[in-house]
């Protein structure tokens, strides 16, 4: 299987080695009707400073991957395997002593409900500050206070002394959002999950928060992995992509390559069922027929055949039979796992004048 790399520049981890290395990872889960395989032979890497977005369906694996990195994983309930290096300590397999002191220093998670994942019970000062204590028991409650109103001053709470005494319901979606990065990035850490960081909130709140973590990224340092199923997010945020679904890799790739030059059905789907703001008022989107697999029973082959209006243009029963290697596409680092000869010329010749005719006649 070939490995998805980081691109070229990124800052190290340990040595040589990107700060996140994450080798052929499987995911499963056992269940009364079997096992559920939500993660299949994943690697990906990611440097100090860069953006990573990982998109896809829901059910694609996305998550469960993220939570496995931050071993967030019940241990009885799942089963890991393959390689996990965070800035060079190995975290598959770790004891969760351990794994406590390396989550939320070295790698934190921003959750994409942030209602649900801050306690009502418990006023946002008080989650913080026991945030910065658990990484930093010799600091006193003052300096835990402290730390808690610098990071909601940072993150663009208004009025950071008053309102560190506000319980969650008494904040705003957006600033909820803000009290979770505030809450991700309050002990520094090197390697930032935001798994969908601006869902159902409107798009100007949206835009704040993309600029924030850009302007914290920048701030820290810090590698960031994106989460979502938003391409206009990745355009915005991205360096690289990796487009998952069925629980593998399909596409992996610098996002202007991937964007402008996608070689996988599954990513021209993606672009199809974006709206187009320059069409026609009675222009319609172009959904990816079918639904995603069970990953109780995956189809045999290309785990995507079974939607993939191209299969036809491939010869014998490749799709149907044999799951396509994830390899280079002559293109830089741009990979793509799929069986089509030429997809570059069904790309241009039948993809592109559906979804940007513009383009098109530009060209």
């Amino acid at each position: 299987m070939t490995s998805v790399q980081s691109s070229p520049g990124g800052t190290q981890g340990a040595g040589d080695e990107p700060y996140l290395v994450v080798e052929d990872l499987t995911v499963r889960f056992p269940t009364e009707d079997g096992l559920v395989t939500a993660v299949t032979g994943l690697s990906y890497s990611v440097g100090l400073g860069q953006t990573l977005g990982i998109v896809g369906e829901s059910g694609s694996g996305k998550s469960v991957s993220s939570l496995a990195v931050m071993g967030l994983h019940d241990p009885k309930q799942s089963r890991i395997t393959g390689s996990i290096r965070l800035g060079g300590t190995e975290v598959v397999g770790l004891d969760e002593a351990r794994m406590r002191k390396l989550r939320g220093s070295r790698a934190s998670m921003i959750f994409q409900d942030a209602l649900a994942a801050l306690h009502p019970f418990y006023k946002i000062g008080d989650q913080l500050e026991e945030a910065y204590l658990v990484h930093h028991p010799k600091a006193s409650k003052r300096d835990a206070r402290r730390k808690a109103i610098e990071m909601l001053d940072r993150v663009g709470i208004p009025q950071p002394e008053s309102r560190v005494n506000d319980f969650p319901h008494q904040f705003s979606g957006g600033m909820r959002q803000r009290a979770m990065i505030a809450m991700g990035l309050i002990n520094d850490p090197s390697l930032i999950f935001a798994d969908e960081p601006t869902t159902a909130l409107d798009v100007t709140v949206q835009a704040q928060i993309l600029d924030l973590l850009n302007d914290l990224q920048r701030e820290f340092n810090s590698a960031v992995i994106i989460i979502t199923h938003d391409l206009g997010v990745i355009a915005e945020m991205a360096d690289d992509v990796l487009v998952m679904y069925a629980g593998r890799a399909v596409e992996y790739g610098a996002c202007k390559e991937i964007l402008v030059h996608p070689q996988m059905p599954y990513t021209w789907g993606l672009l199809s069922s974006i709206p187009d703001v320059s069409a026609d008022i009675d222009a319609r989107l172009i959904p990816i027929p079918g639904n995603p697999p069970s990953m109780l029973n995956p189809p045999t082959g290309c785990p995507f055949h079974p939607r993939c209006v191209h299969r036809d243009k491939v010869p014998g029963d490749l799709c149907t039979s044999t799951l396509p290697e994830l390899e280079p596409t002559g293109s830089g680092y741009h990979l793509r796992r799929c069986h089509l000869p030429d997809p570059e010329s069904i790309y241009q010749a039948e993809i592109l004048p559906e979804i940007a005719p513009d383009l098109v006649e530009e060209t």
